[in-house]
């Protein structure tokens, strides 16, 4: 039996899995399963092109010689991806127009030979002639005209990575230790990796903290990963403001350096230009301060990210090359993993510099749960600084007379089992709302929680259920990330961004009139129904200790 039963994965999932199986042997036992199983050809295809390629790896394959006709685009692409001769890899796309002629195999090889070529110190285009912003565009009426910031910065220098560390009742949100402690793990690898920076020193973890008595957690966000920590404290700074949290984090983004202008601010704990990446929690006031901190850095952000890691990129793009035809091998590139719009698949955001434009900091905001808390080092050491600076009146002109703070919030976080739902209640949102609450008081220890196309639907809620609907009770990718033994989903279709926020659940039950959804790739029990008839049963079998014989039913229904 092979350790990975591919009927039990969707084929997204199966790729990276597959790819690290060496054993021809273990991928045919996979090959047999699915085709006794789900006989998915897509799954077929991807153990068979790996089966190949294993086998394939066992004798060097000779470029010059092999037959192209008998390689998979895949078997070309890791071909060519060593090969350094231009001749051998025209000689092969030559064979190739001759043979199969096939539109993405060709595509490869002519991408190794852009690579190869474009790489070189010489160019063959023209070299760039740069023209200053107000003579390329002089009619060009937008806020950027009057920014001195939008060129690129003469003999820039960038460095370290800088954590904007959120908090809430005098104390660290969760996210912006998970933050610091995947910075520290990124930082450790870039040093390891290009042993520092351009002049070989170790570059830092930097963390941020804006706010009313904030200097009070510096040596905690050292514990957690930092090496130095710079902060501003004032009493006006007690509750998040736009502009006063956005001038504080820019001007100290700005300060040292070598950039000689009137917000320049002379310091000796920094003597580069600006950061080279900063990240953001994705909660409500960090999606706000990530957006205008990058924007008044003119960079950019990718929002709401998963996954962050750093290396190089091979781009042959001409607007950020400078010449058509040319790649360019762009390093110490921060690569940023996101849902994409359609909700069910990854893109990578790179923030990558273009000939007299520097885009820096490389920055992101991250959802929570996307990273582990790491654990405390008290040992650690670290350089804290008080960052001193004017806070003009006029950032805080709106004056807010009331308001409430909630002594918590809503934490679907730590209980043995989370009962969240989904559209599905579409068709009496009251009743559907009201049978996930009964199902809750069933357990011992349960949480309610919605998916996203609850919170943002235009349902009409009755009586009590109303208090039951709000941001607070989201899970999935702009939510809370939970990881209960036991997770119930009624009436969720599973799109990527509410997986996200539950798929290390231990055991996922899934309801879903829809045999077809995408949620039933990743549940571990899966009852093709009506929640308005199947969570009673289930609420029932609880109450009667008799949960695992009520699945196996409805699922036999």
């Amino acid at each position: 039996m092979p350790e990975i039963d591919p009927t039990d994965h969707e084929i997204a999932e199966l790729g990276p899995k597959i790819k690290d199986i060496d054993d021809a042997d273990e991928l045919r036992e996979m090959l047999e399963l699915e085709e006794s199983g789900e006989d998915r050809g897509p799954v077929k295809t991807l153990v068979e092109s790996r089966i190949e390629n294993v086998e394939g790896e066992a004798e060097e394959i000779d470029p010059e010689s092999v037959a192209l006709s008998d390689l998979t685009v895949a078997d070309i692409a890791n071909l060519v991806r060593d090969i350094e001769d231009v001749a051998v890899l025209e000689d092969m796309l030559e064979r190739e127009r001759d043979g199969q002629d096939r539109k993405t195999a060709k595509g490869q090889i002519e991408d190794r030979i852009q690579s190869i070529e474009g790489s070189g110190d010489e160019g063959d285009g023209e070299e760039l002639e740069y023209v200053p912003p107000e003579e390329k565009h002089p009619d060009l009426d937008h806020p950027t005209a009057d920014k001195q910031w939008v060129e690129r910065l003469e003999d820039a220098e960038y460095r370290d990575m800088w954590v904007y560390c959120e908090t809430q009742h005098g104390e660290l949100i969760d996210v912006s230790v998970e933050l610091l402690g995947k910075a520290r793990q990124l930082m450790d690898d870039y040093n390891e990796e290009y042993g520092g920076d351009e002049d070989g020193e170790p570059e830092d973890v930097v963390a941020v903290l804006i706010g009313d008595s904030v200097g009070d957690l510096t040596e905690q966000a050292i514990e957690f990963g930092a090496d130095r920590v710079v902060y501003t404290e004032d009493d006006r700074l007690e509750r998040f403001r736009h502009k006063p949290y956005t001038e504080i984090f820019c001007s100290m983004a700005r300060a040292g350096g070598q950039v000689a202008d009137e917000d320049h601010t002379e310091v000796d704990w920094k003597e580069y230009d600006e950061p080279r990446y900063t990240v953001f929690p994705a909660t409500n006031n960090g999606r706000d301060l990530s957006a205008l901190v990058q924007g008044e850095l003119d960079s950019g952000l990718a929002s709401d990210c998963s996954g962050l890691y750093i290396e190089e990129a091979m781009i042959s793009n001409p607007a950020k090359t400078g010449n058509p035809g040319d790649s360019v091998e762009f390093e110490r590139i921060l690569h940023m993993k996101r849902p994409d719009f359609s909700g069910f698949e990854y893109s990578t955001i790179l923030c990558i510099d273009k000939p007299f434009r520097d885009f820096h900091p490389q920055g992101a905001s991250v959802i929570p749960g996307s990273f582990e808390i790491p654990e405390a080092d008290p040992e650690r050491e670290g350089e804290v600084v008080e960052y001193e600076m004017d806070l003009d009146e006029s950032w805080f002109a709106v004056e807010v007379t009331e308001f409430d703070t909630l002594d918590s919030g809503i934490d679907l976080t730590g209980h043995d089992v989370v009962v969240a739902m989904g559209r599905g209640i579409g068709d009496s949102p009251t009743e559907g709302i009201e049978l996930g609450l009964d199902l809750v008081d069933a357990f011992d220890d349960a949480a309610f929680g919605l998916s996203r196309g609850v919170i943002t639907s235009s349902y009409n809620f009755e009586g009590h259920v109303e208090g039951y609907i709000g941001e607070d009770r989201q899970i999935g990718e702009s939510g809370q990330v939970v990881e209960p033994d036991v997770y119930v989903a009624a009436g969720i279709s599973g799109a990527i961004q509410h997986k996200v926020g539950m798929d290390e659940s231990d055991t996922i039950l899934a309801i879903n009139s829809d045999p077809e959804a995408d949620i039933r790739g990743f549940s571990d029990y899966f009852v093709e129904g009506d929640l308005f008839e199947v969570v009673p049963r289930l609420t029932e079998a609880v109450e009667a200790g008799e949960l695992a014989t009520a699945v196996a039913e409805a699922s036999d229904d």
